[in-house]
């Protein structure tokens, strides 16, 4: 079935807003697949991921607010993971899905390990994407060093060029996943410039941060769902000692490491898929 859009409203301390998310495969199929994406990404960066797993699953794959085709938010303090977890918590009571399984890139992967750690959880498989129960200050600091960075560019090509610097981390992409990227992760001003599709005032939250490791191991350790971590081999995010971790205690995941990347891997490449969707299958 063809990719559709949605929308549904959700509520935060200062009202509601509006979340979009895309929707691939069957809308009646009970096996639910939820797609999250990082921190100024969109759910359009999981389109590939998708597509290969239209036949399987029903793929939901949400802009997170402030993101994307998503709301942006009047009161920017009010761009937290607690209410990105509630917005993605009313996601699942829309859908009335009683079981899912979860891919989460970076910040998409801090939602899930959240979900999955409370009682009850929906969550029944989790795929976490470089990221973990302790980030490191120095992937902080350098997020923080750009996020929320206001670019414009006169053409999508600039764009394109730009994408291809800051994110070279994402591994070895074709120039149709590179200009995929740059074509929904782009957002037109007034003028006719090209910008990135994400409210520059999510960072107000990061200019308050005390920069040191944020430690989250009580939540990992919570965790009882089968679960899959996927590590870039040169990220500054997730450390391997602590990706090893991961699979020595809480859930004790399956770890997965891909070469010459960093954070995060795409989940564009037909290797990465591949390994994402064997995985779903198994067990």
């Amino acid at each position: 079935m063809p990719m559709t859009s949605h929308d549904y409203r959700a509520l935060g301390p200062h009202g509601f807003h509006r979340v979009h998310y895309t929707q691939w495969g069957d809308p009646d199929n009970p096996k639910v697949l939820i797609c999250v994406h990082g921190l100024t990404r969109t759910g359009r960066d999981f389109d590939f991921l998708a597509a290969a797993l239209e036949h399987e699953y029903r793929v939901l794959c949400p802009d997170v607010v402030g993101r994307g085709q998503s709301d942006w938010l009047v009161d920017k303090t009010d761009y937290t993971y607690p209410l990105y977890v509630n917005d993605l918590a009313m996601l699942l009571a829309r859908i009335d899905a009683e079981r899912i399984d979860w891919v989460g890139t970076s910040m998409g992967g801090l939602i899930g390990l959240f979900l999955a750690g409370y009682p009850g959880t929906p969550i029944h498989k989790l795929v976490i994407n470089d990221i973990g129960p302790r980030i490191p200050a120095a992937g902080l600091k350098r997020v923080a060093d750009y996020v929320g960075q206001v670019v414009a560019f006169a053409s999508l090509e600039k764009m394109e060029q730009f994408l291809r610097t800051i994110a070279a981390t994402f591994g070895n992409l074709t120039d149709e996943q590179w200009r995929h990227m740059t074509v929904h992760s782009s957002r037109q001003l007034e003028d006719g410039r090209y910008t990135l599709a994400y409210d520059p005032g999510i960072a107000e939250n990061f200019k308050q941060l005390d920069l040191k490791d944020i430690d989250l191991w009580p939540m990992w350790d919570s965790i009882r769902c089968p679960t899959l971590v996927l590590r870039g081999a040169h990220s500054d995010v997730l450390d391997h000692a602590d990706a090893v971790a991961m699979t020595e205690r809480g859930p004790r995941a399956q770890l997965v490491e891909f070469p010459g990347m960093g954070h995060a891997p795409a989940l564009m490449a037909d290797d990465q898929i591949a390994v994402v969707r064997d995985w779903l299958r198994s067990g």
